[in-house]
């Protein structure tokens, strides 16, 4: 009987909340369609943390990195569209029942979301393709020295012929 109240009472308490963990890429848009009735006031945290790749953890999201939430109601008027910081929390009241869109875009610029592992992987990449170019510039200069070199010993070639056959 005593575990019976115990499963029913934690089955309350866990049927109040909800919780959702998801990745997002850079500028990537993620929506949550929720079915909420009238008159419901919604309340969500969410913290924005990026990967790192190296130490397979989350790190604290870079500065500067947000998130924007967008609400939208089943008749796809906006009733809340703002830019958060990094952690926060949003808030809205419903006015009508039905499947709200709930969407979140992180705020990051190209240089504020790579902060982490992606910058690594850039700088090794554009190290790579330096050193690629570099190496291209030098075979197409040793290439023209070897036709210049060529071009001169035919010329020498051809006149010492020229002159030993008495054509010049």
């Amino acid at each position: 009987m005593k575990s019976k109240l115990i499963g029913f009472l934690m089955n309350f308490w866990i049927s109040f909340s909800l919780a959702l963990y998801f990745h997002i890429g850079e500028r990537e848009e993620k929506c949550v369609i929720e079915d909420i009735p009238s008159d419901t006031l919604v309340v969500g945290n969410y913290k924005v943390q990026r990967w790192d790749i190296h130490t397979h953890d989350f790190l604290e999201s870079a500065p500067g990195l947000g998130m924007f939430v967008t609400v939208t109601t089943p008749t796809g008027e906006v009733l809340l569209s703002k830019l958060y910081g990094p952690q926060g929390t949003f808030s809205f009241t419903s006015y009508l029942s039905g499947e709200h869109i709930i969407c979140f875009q992180s705020n990051s610029t190209r240089f504020a979301v790579i902060a982490g592992s992606k910058l690594e992987r850039e700088e090794k990449f554009r190290k790579t393709s330096e050193e690629t170019n570099s190496n291209i510039l030098w075979w197409a200069i040793v290439q023209t020295l070897i036709l210049i070199s060529v071009g001169i010993w035919q010329i020498k070639s051809l006149r010492d012929f020229f002159i030993a056959k008495k054509l010049v």
